[in-house]
């Protein structure tokens, strides 16, 4: 082999891989998800350290909207929202730009996990998961009255029916948080052939 093969070669096994799957332990059960680096490398990288560093453990799903709890008729949506352990908040990084889907290519449709925000450029460490296609959190969707959409970076790969479960599990009265929240148990990228 030549030395520009080689050279090739190495590089190509040093890159990290583009798709990474990450198990979140739920104590419903386990969902699995697919990280694409590809479109979203911003995005992927914030929520791949989140993972690595065990911000997820002893996190939870602390919200779920859907049909009985969205108050906006206007353009109602249908996702869970999870967040990092709270003890860990004031170790959280700093808010990340904003990866729209209208560059992305992606879309929110079942099983799509996005990043949660406020306003653009401000997502840090919640995200969410869509039940359903939600295309109005793409780019130009009338969610946000910014227009902007959230940044799409993964999906589920297994573990719906968790996510469903989680998204069926009550709440406090008139409002859209989980009561109790569903603890993340640890959450972990996953080594080798699955």
């Amino acid at each position: 082999m030549t030395r520009t093969v080689l050279a090739l070669l190495w590089l190509a096994s040093q890159s990290p891989a583009p798709v990474v799957e990450v198990a979140f332990e739920t104590e419903f059960g386990r969902i699995t998800i697919a990280v694409d680096r590809a479109p979203t490398p911003a995005t992927a990288e914030n929520f791949l350290k989140y993972v690595s560093g065990g911000f997820y453990d002893g996190g939870r799903f602390h919200r779920s909207v859907r049909p009985d709890t969205e108050p906006r008729r206007d353009v109602p949506i249908q996702v869970v929202q999870a967040g990092i352990n709270q003890a860990r908040a004031g170790d959280a990084f700093p808010a990340i730009p904003l990866e729209r889907t209208n560059v992305t290519g992606l879309s929110h449709v079942d099983g799509v996990v996005s990043m949660a925000r406020g306003g653009p450029d401000t997502g840090r460490s919640d995200f969410f998961i869509c039940i359903a296609d939600q295309k109005e959190l793409d780019f130009a969707g009338r969610r946000n009255a910014d227009g902007q959409g959230f940044a799409a970076f993964g999906r589920v790969v297994s573990g719906m029916d968790v996510v469903r479960r989680i998204q069926a599990a009550p709440v406090r009265d008139g409002s859209q948080t989980l009561t109790p929240p569903i603890a993340i148990l640890r959450a972990r990228v996953l080594e080798g052939p699955r």
